[in-house]
């Protein structure tokens, strides 16, 4: 993640090696396989009865409870239960929605799982052969761990990929004044060079060994020569894998993602080359020669798996790109300056790039497809290779993003960490299934992306004589989410690949958790929308819109509003006791049936879903600020700042709201509880009893009271700290005087010209925000109007720009104009009266076969009026003016 506003939190000092392993924590060792198992008969019938259940369950209550008390007239002298009636039923309702497109969506993942065969790596290197497509691989960074980023950019460096470069995007301040942050900026500068150098060794060696081998060809070779060449190949490989090996034994493991890292990245490549390796060893002894077209493909494997390069980019270190503190102008602003050269300026305002051609200083080279891949996410070896072959088949000519949604580190050493990695584990299967219905959206963590899509929805400001580029929106802070919809609205569509070949940190506290899911929980009503004007697009594009991909999008983007104000609404409001019904709680028992089924698939515990009930409800607060921030966006049309995950090894200090809020919830489901048993109302002391209990796990143990305490007192001093420095006093009069001007230094008058301000101060220019259309705009509607009134095809255009060439007269076709630039009073047909008109529509009686047969009175220069006719020094009539 990247960014420039950090959100008020502060780092608490409790283990420098990382958090202590927790009882309760991940105990898994070993990711889960990037394939999934097939999905069985039974477990896809099981699948579908839940959907059907939940729909009956949901059914019969509503009628049973509502539709009967209305036609019973039980409603008619309590319009108060009445309300409260349709209040209950409206909130259970929207509940059930969402538990309904849940099952939906794994249902869609399941059918995936069992459609799924993987493509066999000889077909994919057989198809690299001839196809070689650019890779850049973009890693937004902010003040990010030298470590984190290091096996980040490790893990894109080490694909299997013809033509890759990774590049580094520091958004940094680039003059830090903190001892801490300097060190970490020259750190990050450091790293790509000590990354070319770390991969030199087996760079050179296997590019070598290519060429050596690539030179050797012989027109008919000895089986003998091939079995020999088959050794030398697979002794390669022995090295290749000795090397890897060694690089893992040297990697320091302080933590479950640097064992993930050296044993999954590393370790993994290693156990692949081996085999092949073997595999070649193999077949040599039993003197069965491969072709050379085979050969040269491993070959290629070695050498295009060490020879990445890496670089850095820093966006702060000039004044003409965009200085907006979030990681989509991060990206931006490379992406903008990709296929272009450019020469580094000094001016007053800073350095500047100014476009250069072809011979600039600074080169960023273009590419076909650009992987997005987050500072704290790791890609597996093939992750690359895989996703590109499916980009590049001729029916997905169309397919703007491929990614695989990214998965939890497995080992992780608390609770809150398991936890939130069973959620995001739990999100993988419903964005699989959400591809199944065409309703994919692209998650930022990583993601392969189509360069001309991203020019399909580019938009272009100007900003102090610059341009800036959007490809990524940053109107939220879920600017993936937005541009998902932008390419969806162009014509484009996006695809989940149905594997596990990306992993990503999730949040080790409640702190830095909190930060991130407010993020997450801001935006989705920003974006609501824009899922109308993709509809509208598609039907233009006489293209269906189905109606559970656009029930899944809105359930995507709203769910965490509505549900968040339906739990508090049902935490808070006593409702009538009548209103409760064992069919409510049947509707979401097969969705509580169905995660529980999920987690255990995942690796985790089926008694987790409790666990994860209780997590759900101590972050309803959280969500709930994003949801406020989301609507204060609306309203007020201002940015929310971009606030960046932690991803440190101390604790993140909570927020005092949501550090007392699980207190809060507590302490009112117990309340609700404790009246529900005095007054008899057993579903409510049931329902209390039952929040009251998760939320207080939720709290001991995956929160920590001792830790929610501390938070709190840290967050109610921080209120009332004053600081011990006087301020300023400024007196301010009631009417000031105007500012003198300021006189501009030389510097400022060369390069920015003569001020034009009152105060003499320079004010950047912005000539807002217009989009560049896909799409020809469509021509005017010519129906309802007289043929002589329209403009013809070569009105208002150049005369090299028109189709029937120049006009010079000879050829023109009939409606062209005489002279380009000419009033409409001034042209010989267009615009003016039938009887005025010098061929075909005059009157039959006016015509003599040819120009020259017209009436004297028509005779003017070129067939107008005598009337008409007057030289330009006395003025033309007051109608011919405009």
């Amino acid at each position: 993640m990247t960014g420039d506003v950090d959100a008020p939190t502060q780092a608490i000092p409790t283990n420098p090696a990382g958090p202590k392993r927790q009882r309760g924590s991940d105990i898994r060792d070993k990711p889960l396989p990037p394939v999934a198992p097939p999905a069985s008969d039974g477990l896809i019938a099981i699948g579908r009865i839940a959907i059907i259940f939940t729909i009956l369950a949901w059914l019969a209550y509503v009628f049973g409870y509502f539709i009967t008390g209305i036609i019973n007239s039980s409603y008619q002298n309590n319009i108060d239960f009445l309300v409260e009636t349709i209040v209950y039923v409206g909130i259970t309702s929207v509940l059930a929605l969402s538990a309904l497109l849940y099952l939906v969506a794994r249902q869609g993942a399941l059918y995936r799982s069992r459609a799924h065969r993987r493509v066999p790596r000889a077909v994919i290197d057989g198809f690299f052969d001839t196809t070689l497509p650019t890779m850049t691989v973009l890693v937004p960074s902010y003040r990010e761990e030298i470590a984190v980023v290091r096996k980040t950019l490790l893990s894109a460096l080490l694909q299997e990929y013809p033509f890759l470069r990774v590049v580094l995007l520091l958004d940094d301040p680039p003059n830090p004044t903190s001892a801490a942050n300097k060190a970490l900026l020259e750190g990050a500068r450091r790293l790509p060079a000590e990354l070319e150098e770390w991969l030199n060794e087996p760079r050179e060696r296997f590019a070598r060994t290519l060429e050596h081998f690539e030179m050797s060809e012989l027109e008919d070779p000895e089986p003998g020569q091939v079995l020999a060449q088959m050794r030398a190949l697979a002794a390669e490989f022995g090295w290749a894998v000795d090397w890897l090996r060694v690089r893992m034994d040297e990697e320091l493991i302080e933590d479950h993602v640097d064992k993930f890292f050296a044993e999954q990245v590393l370790g993994a490549l290693a156990d692949d080359f081996a085999a092949v390796g073997a595999a070649l060893t193999a077949a040599a002894a039993e003197e069965s020669p491969l072709p050379r077209a085979r050969m040269l493909q491993l070959h290629r494997r070695l050498a295009w798996t060490f020879r990445g390069e890496v670089t850095s980019f820093e966006r702060k270190l000039y004044s003409s790109l965009s200085q907006e503190a979030n990681k989509a102008m991060n990206l931006n602003s490379y992406i903008g300056l990709m296929g272009h050269s450019f020469e580094v300026q000094d001016t007053p305002r800073g350095q500047v790039l100014s476009a250069a051609g072809a011979s600039g200083s600074l080169v960023i080279p273009d590419a076909d497809f650009i992987l997005t891949l987050d500072a704290d996410s790791i890609v597996l070896p093939e992750y690359c290779l895989r996703l590109v072959y499916v980009m590049c088949q001729p029916e997905n000519a169309k397919l703007a993003v491929i990614q695989t949604p990214y998965s939890a580190f497995p080992g992780s050493p608390t609770r809150m960490e398991r936890l939130s990695g069973a959620t995001t584990d739990l999100q993988h299967i419903v964005h699989q299934g959400m591809s199944y219905y065409g309703a994919t959206f692209w998650v930022g963590a990583n993601a392969v992306i189509r360069k001309r899509a991203l020019d399909d929805i580019v938009e272009i400001e100007h900003q102090g004589g610059f341009e800036i580029r959007r490809y990524v929106m940053d109107r939220t802070v879920i600017e993936d989410t937005e541009s998902s919809v932008d390419l969806a609205i162009h014509g484009w569509w996006l695809l989940n690949y149905p594997e596990r070949l990306s992993y990503s940190a999730t949040p080790p506290d409640f702190g830095s958790l909190c930060i991130q899911r407010r993020r997450w929980a801001n935006g989705g009503l920003i974006i609501m929308p824009k899922l109308w004007t993709l509809r509208q697009s598609r039907s233009k594009r006489a293209q269906n819109n189905r109606a559970i991909e656009t029930l899944l999008r809105v359930n995507y983007l709203a769910s965490t509003c509505w549900s968040s104000f339906a739990l508090v609404l049902l935490l808070v409001y006593p409702f009538n006791n009548r209103l409760l019904s064992p069919l409510v709680l049947l509707a979401a028992l097969p969705y509580f049936a169905a995660m529980s089924s999920d987690l255990k698939r995942c690796g985790y515990k089926r008694m987790d879903i409790f666990r994860v009930y209780g997590f759900n409800l101590i972050l309803l607060p959280v969500n709930l600020a994003g949801v406020f921030k989301s609507m204060q966006q609306a309203i007020t049309g201002r940015r929310i700042p971009f606030a960046r995950t932690p991803k440190v090894a101390n604790r993140t200090a909570t927020p005092l709201l949501f550090a007392f809020s699980p207190f809060l919830i507590i302490g009112w489901s117990v309340w609700t509880a404790w009246r529900g048993y005095v007054n008899g109302f057993w579903g409510n002391f049931v329902f209390g009893a039952f929040n009251a209990s998760t939320a207080a796990y939720a709290l001991v143990a995956l929160v920590g009271v001792r830790f929610a305490l501390v938070d709190v007192w840290l967050g109610f001093v921080e209120r009332l700290y004053v600081s011990d420095k006087p301020r300023e006093v400024v007196r301010v009069r009631r009417r000031r005087a105007a500012p003198e001007p300021v006189s501009p230094g030389w510097r400022d008058v060369l390069y920015q010209g003569a001020p034009a301000t009152a105060t003499g101060e320079y004010v950047s220019e912005s000539a807002g925000m217009f989009r560049i259309l896909a799409d020809v705009p469509e021509a005017p509607v010519n129906y309802g109007r007289r043929a002589s009134d329209r403009a013809p095809q070569g009105y208002g255009r150049r005369a090299t720009d028109r189709v029937d060439g120049p006009a010079d007269g000879a050829g023109r076709r009939e409606g062209d104009q005489v002279n380009a630039g000419r009033r409409a009073s001034d042209q010989v047909n267009f615009g003016r009266r039938a009887g005025d008109q010098a061929g075909f529509d005059r009157r039959a009686g006016d015509r003599a076969g040819d120009a020259t047969g017209r009436r004297e009175s028509d005779q003017g220069g070129s067939g107008r009026r005598g009337s008409d006719q007057r030289g330009r020094a006395d003025g033309e009539r007051a109608v011919d003016q405009s």
